[in-house]
């Protein structure tokens, strides 16, 4: 019993939600902390999350026409400062290489915060004419953003993994399209494999990608109340094209600036998905994205083990579809293995002993409800696939209402004030002014502007701060 204790989680996590992700993500096998702070071991259960995600992505953005490579991981100093708000948006979060054994370098190397710098100094010499264009390409890998006080696995990490898409394109109306075509990706991923509900919208001018015209982004909510911006697009007009001389001929044979996109997703939403579905006995992972979907696990006995044994394993065969574990160790009760998958979140277990062989029945168990359904042998392949599809279903619909429920609407300081108190997010009106953005965030305790919901009324009430004719609803809420 006390092993069993200690190996489950021990606070609730609507009493300590800290401290209780941080058990989950350690005591799940999803990660480890390093001697460098702020970088985390990705262990291979988070590892083969983000693998699925990944393909998931990948695949739509391939039918896109996007292709995949990669670019150094270091930036020489001359070029990163080739694009001036690009820099000053990132300077406090770059990690430099100035010595190279015992020899110090000529010239400075950014460890990649981002990867325009490098990839449109090659944009450059690759684009001559129209012919070249549209240009789009992406890449997997891993970036280091230096600057902040207080790591979160996952959530707030100096080295994180993502996808970063780079594209170029002769038009602005090309370019505007893929903005959405890309967000289209991303929402159908997050939406339908981790079962995440976001607030889609457009960022303030404060918060946009730093270089960028401007950024979209899904904003998700937290149980401790906090917001985490998730996968984004920015369209990033001819700015970088001018600071890289990115031009070319047209068909008209006049030399022009290309029009150019970035986008991502990040590691940051496993996060996010670990956060949201969990409970208090650990992880509870969507079917679609879990690397193990059932676990069956054989109750033995001396007498009857060789029997159990041979059946649970015809059920594996027959489950061959779905990523299946069988569970014969024999140095744990089965007490104490039912206790570790619902702790590493495996949305269904199959419990089988010689009392249900008897019976010729199997007992199905779903991770998020911990519902029981007792089936006949014959029917176990159909339970189990009816219970993933309700379970995946059932996690979106938490999610959405869970956002849903937590969105207030304020239409005074003091009326935001008290709702972000009570961690929630708000919708307020907002006057369009940056100065009263700075104020917001003053006066809050630093909640800020997380998005402009894409579909606005006619009619706004007045700002939330200064009280002048608000010109759109914004998305407001605390962040990490």
């Amino acid at each position: 019993m006390a092993e069993e204790e200690k190996q489950g989680i021990t606070v609730k996590k609507d009493a300590d939600f800290s401290e209780w992700y941080t058990q989950v993500i350690t005591k799940s096998g999803l990660a480890d902390y390093t001697k460098v702070s702020g970088c985390i071991v990705f262990r291979p259960y988070s590892y083969a999350i983000w693998e699925k995600v990944k393909e998931e992505v990948d695949k739509r953005i391939k039918k896109l026409g996007v292709k995949n490579a990669y670019f150094p991981l270091f930036i020489p100093e001359s070029l990163l400062c080739k694009e001036a708000e690009h820099v000053e948006g990132f300077s406090p979060e770059v990690a430099w290489v100035i010595q190279g054994g015992d020899t110090k370098l000529n010239e400075k190397l950014a460890v990649r915060p981002t990867s325009e710098a490098i990839m449109y100094d090659s944009y450059s010499k690759w684009i001559r004419s129209w012919r070249d264009l549209p240009l789009r390409i992406n890449q997997w890998n891993n970036v280091v953003r230096w600057e902040f006080k207080h790591p979160v696995p996952f959530l707030r990490t100096r080295e994180f993994l993502w996808n970063e898409g780079h594209t170029v394109f002769a038009t602005k109306e090309e370019a505007e399209k893929e903005i959405f075509d890309i967000l289209n990706v991303y929402k159908e991923v997050v939406e339908d494999y981790m079962a995440l509900y976001g607030l889609l919208g457009k960022k303030s001018d404060r918060e946009r990608f730093a270089g960028a015209e401007y950024t979209y982004s899904f904003e998700y909510l937290m149980p401790s109340g906090k917001a985490v911006q998730g996968p984004d697009a920015h369209h990033d007009g001819q700015k970088f094209a001018k600071a890289y001389d990115i031009k070319f001929l047209n068909k008209d044979k006049k030399e022009e600036y290309a029009w150019q996109n970035t986008w991502a997703i990040t590691t940051r939403m496993l996060g996010v998905m670990f956060a949201v579905h969990g409970d208090d006995k650990g992880l509870v992972l969507p079917p679609k994205i879990a690397p193990t979907q059932v676990v069956i696990v054989p109750i033995l006995f001396d007498n009857t083990k060789d029997k159990v044994l041979r059946k649970s394993k015809e059920i594996m065969e027959e489950l061959e579809e779905f990523s299946v574990e069988l569970d014969q160790r024999e140095e744990y009760s089965p007490g104490w293995k039912f206790n570790e998958w619902e702790l590493k979140g495996v949305p269904v277990r199959i419990e089988l002993g010689p009392k249900d062989l008897d019976k010729d029945q199997a007992v199905i168990v779903r991770r998020d409800t911990g519902e029981k359904t007792v089936t006949p042998l014959k029917n176990v392949k159909k339970t189990v696939k009816e219970t993933l599809d309700k379970m995946q279903d059932s996690l979106f619909k938490k999610s959405k209402s869970f956002v849903e429920d937590n969105l207030e609407e304020a239409a005074n300081i003091d009326e935001l004030k008290k709702f972000l108190d009570n961690k929630k997010l708000c919708l307020a009106p907002w006057c369009d002014s940056g100065e009263c953005e700075d104020w917001i965030k003053d006066q809050t305790g630093g909640a800020k502007i997380l998005n402009i919901p894409l579909e606005q009324p006619k009619s706004h009430g007045k700002c939330v701060w200064c009280g002048k004719e608000g010109k759109r609803l914004v998305y407001i809420g605390k962040t990490y």
